[in-house]
């Protein structure tokens, strides 16, 4: 199963995890309509595909990245313009590219450290895996070539969940 960076935040807020403040947007209307809702703080929207690369991606149209940081609803909804309905092509999603159909609007976040953290289903073992690694903020295919050492993988038991021993090792 695959979700989109906006599922995946809204997973997180269900258990009480701390996120950024933002929704999705469909349309320019509520792209721009989110942001005023923000306030006065750095916006970023972002593409939501089912591919990683957004931010070094191109769209089809020639706009460059699909995650870009503006300061108001104005700019936010050019940005969306851009996006919306537009295929943006990542080293991912390969020549044909994905369509954006929604938008991510959410307060930008002071980044003091990238990490990589994913839940995947390992097809061999049809169970959940934990990918982590510190080297995040760069494709993780491009850290599993040059330094595998600095990926965590930890395959979890469907019935017993994540212990509280892989739980640190993955911290």
């Amino acid at each position: 199963m695959n979700i989109h960076e906006y599922q995946a935040k809204e997973l997180l807020q269900k258990f009480d995890v701390a996120t950024t403040r933002g929704r999705v947007a469909a349309t320019l209307d509520d792209a721009e309509q989110i942001a005023r809702e923000l306030g006065d703080v750095e916006i970023v929207v972002k593409a939501q595909v089912h591919a990683g690369g957004r931010g070094k991606g191109t769209f089809k149209n020639g706009f460059k990245g699909g995650v870009h940081v503006r300061k108001t609803p104005a700019e936010v909804r050019e940005v969306a313009a851009k996006m919306l309905g537009q295929i943006l092509v990542t080293h991912q999603t390969g020549p044909a590219g994905r369509t954006v159909n929604k938008v991510l609007v959410a307060e930008s976040a002071d980044i003091a450290r990238e990490i990589y953290f994913a839940i995947l289903l390992d097809r061999a073992t049809a169970a959940p895996l934990v990918v982590a690694s510190t080297e995040g903020g760069v494709e993780i295919e491009t850290v599993a070539a040059k330094s595998p050492e600095k990926i965590i993988r930890e395959a979890i038991d469907p019935l017993a969940g994540l212990h509280p021993f892989q739980a640190r090792k993955v911290a």
